[in-house]
């Protein structure tokens, strides 16, 4: 939901998510090679004999970089300042373990999707931040244009360019350890459809899942066993659980399966709604929706974990927030109460909670520190979403 939504809704705003990204200063699409990049060498020790299930017991809390990597037009397109390592240490002196990092591709490769080289460099400089940090990293394919569509008639593109695209990353980073996990798709979905999906579409998108782990898989190094994440259907937990088909894996129990929450819309996202009060604590029935409450949550996340997590497939919530609302007194306890509830019913089933923060301070933003200092613009709102991932 999060992508194309906010992106046509919110172009030109700070608070735009998932589509293409590029380089300030690096290789943005007027700097496109035709050869992909030698792979990068990291001294850090080989993988470890942990299952994703292990693994993500140490991933909680987590943080998105976006509305940057994957920024349409270049890194700092949308509005915030170029990735640097203060503020990846920030993000982890304020207590979050896990950093996901939305990367656009295409328009940062070629007509024969030969990805730069300086592309390659510049997403290996930010995970190399992130490592010296002490955090996990997730590395994906973003929306980037909405080329992957879940459609037959644009699968043999769609699989060609992803088997394409995912060969190059995969080689540049098969010396990575384990701390670096993949993550094959990002919300999946046609293009402006946010209906339930067709037996068309989940057979294609299904099987983009599977020549994901395949591809990754085939190059080798590191990468025989790499932590691997899949998704839902548009990330949508209900279409995830009646369609979703966990890939054949020549690794044993390296997957795990990513949903998206941001229930309900009209509090979370959508700037036009007078929906401005959440949960158990709300006081006028005009500003509140009820059917994605406390007790909804709950029943969400423990589907999940009975689905997946239960056996031994992790589950990443690789994003979520409510916007902030500062033209309207008081309304910031209650997107603290939704941030705080969500993580915790999450972490509390075994699920790793990663918020979306876009970067935008100001009202209907999402951020939580500024991009160019590191400094906590929401310390509050921090504090109340590490200490219930506790």
């Amino acid at each position: 939901m999060m992508s194309r939504l906010l992106f046509s809704l919110l172009l030109g705003l700070t608070l735009c998510t998932p589509s293409c990204g590029g380089s300030s200063g690096g290789a943005g699409s007027g700097s496109v090679g035709t050869t992909a990049a030698a792979p990068v060498s990291n001294p850090a020790p080989a993988m470890r004999g942990l299952t994703s299930l292990q693994l993500s017991r140490q991933m909680s809390p987590g943080w998105n970089l976006g509305n940057s990597l994957e920024a349409m037009g270049g890194e700092t397109a949308w509005g915030n300042a170029r990735t640097s390592q203060a503020l990846i240490d920030a993000v982890r002196a304020a207590g979050f373990k896990t950093i996901r990092v939305p990367v656009a591709w295409k328009q940062n490769a070629d007509a024969n999707d030969n990805i730069s080289p300086t592309w390659l460099a510049r997403v290996a400089e930010v995970v190399g931040y992130a490592k010296k940090a002490g955090l996990y990293v997730i590395i994906n394919t973003h929306w980037d244009g909405g080329w992957l569509q879940p459609t037959y008639a644009a699968q043999p593109m769609a699989n060609a360019r992803l088997a394409k695209f995912w060969t190059q990353i995969a080689t540049h980073f098969k010396d990575f350890d384990d701390t670096l996990l993949f993550a094959g798709t990002n919300e999946v979905m046609v293009e402006g459809d946010y209906g339930a999906p067709s037996a068309e579409n989940v057979a294609v998108q299904n099987g983009f899942n599977q020549l994901f782990v395949s591809t990754v898989r085939a190059t080798g190094g590191n990468n025989a066993l790499r932590h691997l994440v899949v998704q839902g259907f548009n990330t949508n937990i209900d279409h995830t659980l009646k369609h979703a088909v966990l890939p054949t894996d020549t690794a044993k129990d390296r997957l795990m399966m990513e949903v998206h929450y941001y229930d309900p819309y009209n509090f979370t996202l959508n700037e036009k709604s007078t929906i401005w009060q959440w949960g158990a604590g709300a006081t006028d029935p005009k500003a509140t929706e009820t059917w994605a409450n406390e007790a909804y949550v709950d029943a969400q996340f423990e589907k999940m974990k009975q689905r997946y997590v239960d056996k031994g497939v992790p589950v990443i919530l690789g994003e979520y927030c409510a916007i902030a609302r500062t033209d309207i007194p008081g309304a910031e306890k209650y997107r603290q109460a939704w941030d705080e509830y969500i993580t915790r019913a999450a972490t509390s089933r075994g699920i790793v909670p990663v918020y979306w923060d876009a970067g935008g301070l100001d009202n209907h933003g999402s951020g939580l520190f500024k991009r160019g200092t590191g400094e906590q613009a929401y310390p509050g709102l921090i504090g109340a979403i590490v200490g219930a991932a506790r």
